[in-house]
Order: C-alpha cells, then structure tokens, then sequence
C-alpha cells in the first residue's frame, strides 16, 4: 500500500538537495533501522502541529526516534548546513549572509515606563509571629 502524502513532505529535488547533508551512519554501530528521510517528514510536520512531538504522521517513526535525530542534528550543527546551503542555494538573488536583522517590536521591553511605583507591604497573620502564644494573657 502506498504511503498517503503530506503537505509537509519532502520533494524528490528537496531530498537531492538534503541528502547527502545529513550525517552518514557510524562505522562499527548497529545499522540504521529508519528511513532518515520520514525522520524529516516527522520533523517537517513540527512548526504545522504547533511542536508538539507526538503529532507526528503515523507513517513516521515513532516521535521519541524522530526527536533524538532531531536533536542529535542539532547537536553537530547539521541543520546550521542545511540551512546555510539552502540560504545559498535558495538566495532569489540576495546576499549568502544576511547584512541587516529586524527586530520586532513586540520582543522589546516595555516594562519600564518610569513614574511612580507602589509597593504593598504583604500582611502576616498572627500564626505566622514567633510571638504569638497558645496561652491567653489574662491567666497566671
């Protein structure tokens, strides 16, 4: 049966360009038991599913796999290579590295307004005193 396509799957020409970026299999370890390419598909679907891991396609394999390779690609920079071939492969005609960085204005700080500030003192409840005593003042 053939596997149902999703909007976040690689293309054909996608995968050229990505696959020979990604990290070979290490010599002397267990073989590769996954298709690295459905990992990318369940990485892929991420920023769709709002990050959340365990919304990956079923196809894919199962998210805690997905998740180590992701983080293990993060750990030895394969997605800062991805990125920079495709920021240079993918350009439209701008510069490889970008010259100039936006910086929203919702990210800024706007807490600090000046003025006058207020500071309530918190109450303490007489059980919270050291002093407070079980025995009532008028005995002994």
């Amino acid at each position: 049966m053939a596997r149902r396509s999703y909007p976040t799957d690689l293309t054909d020409a996608e995968w050229r360009v990505v696959s020979p970026l990604l990290p070979a299999v290490k010599p002397g370890g267990r073989p590769r038991s996954v298709d690295v390419r459905e990992v990318l598909h369940g990485v892929r679907c991420l920023p769709r599913s709002g990050g959340a891991w365990r919304l990956a396609p079923h196809e894919s394999p199962p998210w805690p796999t997905v998740y180590a390779y992701f983080q293990r690609w993060q750990a030895d920079g394969t997605w800062e290579r991805i990125a920079g071939v495709l920021r240079r492969d993918l350009g439209l005609g701008r510069r490889a590295a970008p010259s100039a960085a936006i910086l929203d204005s919702q990210s800024a700080k706007t807490t600090e307004q000046g003025g006058r500030t207020t500071i309530t003192r918190a109450r303490r409840s007489p059980a919270a005193s050291a002093t407070f005593s079980l025995i009532p003042k008028d005995c002994c």
